[in-house]
């Protein structure tokens, strides 16, 4: 059996190749960053080509780390940033437009009049989620109608809309293969929650040709689809949208756990087995891994979690380094009364108001930059933690303890505020890279190079276990200042 598995980590702000071996260690790691775009206020664009480039020049990169060639590749997983939307001509492969990112809120005033005449409500229980641009669908229909010709063409069946699993399969494949999985096709609002299928009433109310849709398949699934690396042709097994890959590298695969991922956003899912569970409290349902039978977990969304920090570095010129915002953040005793609302593209879960925007409050003539990082990473803690309790009160069962992972989960200070927030033990795994190592697991199980999710679950180690600190008045206290700031920022952008 070859030596690899190969997982394709494509995020937000960097694509990634990663090479994990059959203990599920990482052999090597590449990364590169690529170009955000933001053409107008609240719109946020990718170049689709300049992921293609970034990626693949990570896969040359980790296999020269390695040591490796193609050859020694098993089988490759994808996982992506989900709501992404790109739209290619099917004979060039060339995208027609930039990509619209799932941050972007063009499709605000869409989605708002779909919900002033009625349609939530069945949106919500025909697809699970919400009316709002955070979704891939209105972000289509969108390109379809400002893109000349495009609708025209898209009923003729020359266009391709795709998620960036979808594209970056179509790339890797040579244009052969036009597909999707259904943990990110139930991103789209396209997608029917308990059939798995496309569904024609979403698609008429979003005005959506079916022709242009990739071709559903499992997350995991050794089906022919393979990825065309250094000449050599790999097969390509596991499509998954990054937040559900976590929850799946996070071992999380029995109802009631749950995992919390602190990328560019956070993302917290809970896993609820195979029924729906229909959220009572702003959260959305969604479809998570599968290799059968559909499979289920509640999620609440934060828009801006590590991407804080990031513009710490870039907008504010705080630090120059991410890695640095703990050490300013530790360099005073506390928050100072400041709270930082990161509402830059509108508020996630629970709130759902793409409307508001940024908001720095409590500052005072002793705020200093130390202060205003503090409140900035307490503002990750702060957004997750109203995740929690909206997640808790949906499951009915109180969580034993929450699962972290991605980028910011490294930051001690963070997650230690985390766990006094929650009151429940954070538990940081040994390989936080989770969203790869799930896409992994998911391409090495579809080839026998592992053999159950048993052996999977057993591979999931403990780095270090945060444990709940202040007394839970304190903590409510907090979150009720919190909840203040956040009111300041609600609906400032009109609407």
């Amino acid at each position: 059996m070859s030596r690899y598995i190969l997982a394709l980590d494509q995020g937000t702000t960097s694509s990634r190749s990663i090479l994990f071996d059959a203990a599920g260690r990482i052999v090597a790691l590449a990364q590169r960053e690529f170009t955000q775009h933001f053409p107008a206020p609240g719109q946020v664009e990718h170049d689709a080509e300049e992921i293609w480039a970034t990626q693949t020049a990570t896969i040359d990169e980790a296999l020269r780390t390695a040591g490796a060639t193609p050859a020694d590749i098993a089988a490759v997983g994808i996982t992506n940033q989900r709501e992404t939307t790109v739209l290619w001509d099917r004979a060039t492969g060339v995208p027609v437009a930039p990509a619209i990112v799932w941050q972007d809120r063009r499709t605000a005033d869409v989605c708002a009049r779909l919900r002033e005449a009625g349609h939530e409500a069945e949106v919500t229980a025909r697809t699970g989620l919400l009316l709002d641009p955070y979704f891939s669908g209105t972000k289509l229909a969108w390109l379809l109608d400002h893109v000349p010709g495009a609708r025209a063409r898209a009923e003729r069946g020359e266009l391709c809309f795709g998620t960036i699993d979808c594209w970056l399969a179509w790339k890797l494949s040579g244009g052969k293969h036009h597909v999707t999985d259904a943990s990110n096709a139930s991103r789209t609002l396209l997608l029917g929650l308990r059939t798995g299928q496309w569904d024609e009433h979403m698609l008429g109310l979003l005005r959506i040709p079916r022709a242009c849709l990739p071709t559903l398949r499992p997350s995991s699934a050794d089906d022919g689809l393979r990825a065309r690396i250094g000449g050599v042709e790999v097969p390509l097994t596991a499509l998954a949208g990054d937040q559900q890959a976590a929850l799946f590298g996070q071992a999380c695969l029995e109802p009631g756990m749950a995992k919390n991922t602190y990328g560019t956003g956070c993302f917290m899912l809970m896993h609820t087995g195979d029924a729906p569970l229909m959220s009572k409290h702003r959260l959305l349902t969604t479809i998570a891994c599968t290799q059968g039978p559909l499979q289920y977990a509640l999620e609440g969304s934060v828009f801006v979690g590590g991407a804080v920090v990031q513009w710490l570095r870039d907008g504010l010129g705080f630090v120059e380094h991410a890695s640095e915002v703990e050490a300013l953040a530790a360099s005073v005793p506390d928050h100072g009364g400041v709270y930082v609302v990161p509402a830059f593209t509108g508020l996630g879960s629970p709130h759902w108001d793409p409307f508001a925007r940024g908001a720095i409050v409590g500052i005072t003539r002793g705020t200093t930059r130390g202060h205003i990082a503090r409140a900035a990473l307490e503002a990750i803690a702060f957004q997750s933690a109203e995740l929690l309790a909206a997640m808790q009160l949906d499951a009915g069962r109180p969580l034993r303890e929450l699962r972290v992972d991605g980028g910011a989960a490294r930051n001690d200070l963070l997650m230690q505020f985390q766990a006094d927030l929650l009151g429940v033990p954070v538990v940081r795994p040994a390989i936080t890279e989770t969203t790869a190592l799930g896409a992994a697991y998911l391409a090495g199980l579809a080839v026998g190079y592992w053999k159950s999710t048993a052996e999977i679950a057993r591979q999931w180690r403990v780095e270090r276990r945060f444990e709940p600190r202040i007394a839970r008045d304190a903590a409510a206290a907090r979150m009720r200042e919190w909840a203040k700031a956040v009111e300041r920022s609600r609906g400032w952008a009109g609407g």
